[in-house]
C-alpha cells in the first residue's frame, strides 16, 4: 500500500496467471481485493488474459511461453482493450510477482503492447520511484548489448524487438521438464 500512495492509482489490474503467494498470504486474490477496498482501489483480475502462464499449449515454443504468440491472441489482445477501458475512469497500477520490471511479463509483454498502443507508462520500483517505460527500455538494450546501432539492427525498433526477444527467452515462464 505505501508504494500505491504516490502513485494516484485507482484500480490494480493484477496479471498474475497464479494470484496466490504461498509465502506472502496477504497477496492471494482474495486477501488483495479486501485490503485494496479498504483503501478505495478497485481490484481487476487478469491473469486469464494477460498473464505469463498460458494455459494453452500453443502459446508455448519449445516449452517456453512465447510472448509474441501470446500478444497475437484475441485472449491478449481482449485483456489489453479491458486494461485501458479501466485507465479511461482512473490510474491503473499493473501488478505481478516481480520486483524489476525486466524480470517479468508485465513489462516484456503488457507495458510493451501498451507503448505501442501509445499509454504512457511508469514502473513502480520497489524504492517507490517511477521509472517511466523508456528508461527501462534502455535498460533493457543495455543487457543485450544492443544500445549502438550496429551493422545489422541499425534502428532503435529493430534493437529494442530483438532485446525484447532475447530477455523474454531468458524469464519467460518454462514448462517443467518431464522425467
Amino acid at each position: 500500500m505505501a508504494l500505491l500512495e504516490g502513485t494516484a492509482a485507482t484500480s490494480i489490474a493484477d496479471v498474475r496467471s497464479a494470484p496466490v503467494s504461498r509465502f506472502s498470504p496477504h497477496f492471494n486474490k482474495a486477501a488483495l481485493a479486501a485490503s485494496l477496498a479498504a483503501h478505495t482501489i478497485d481490484y481487476v483480475f487478469l491473469g486469464k488474459e494477460l498473464g505469463g502462464r498460458p494455459e494453452q499449449p500453443a502459446m508455448y515454443t519449445q516449452g517456453v511461453a512465447d510472448y509474441a504468440k501470446m500478444a497475437a491472441s484475441p485472449d491478449f489482445q481482449r485483456g489489453i482493450a479491458r486494461l485501458m477501458q479501466e485507465a479511461e475512469r482512473g490510474r491503473v497500477a499493473v501488478m505481478c510477482s516481480e520486483a524489476d520490471p525486466l524480470d517479468c511479463h508485465r513489462c516484456l509483454l503488457v507495458a510493451r503492447a501498451l507503448g505501442g498502443a501509445g499509454v504512457d507508462i511508469g514502473h513502480i520500483l520497489a524504492s517507490g520511484t517511477i521509472m517511466p517505460h523508456a528508461e527501462a527500455e534502455d535498460r533493457l538494450l543495455q543487457l543485450a548489448d544492443l544500445a549502438e546501432a550496429g551493422l545489422l539492427l541499425s534502428s532503435r525498433d529493430d534493437r529494442l524487438a530483438e532485446a525484447y526477444r532475447a530477455r523474454a527467452r531468458k524469464v519467460a515462464y518454462a514448462m517443467p521438464r518431464k522425467a
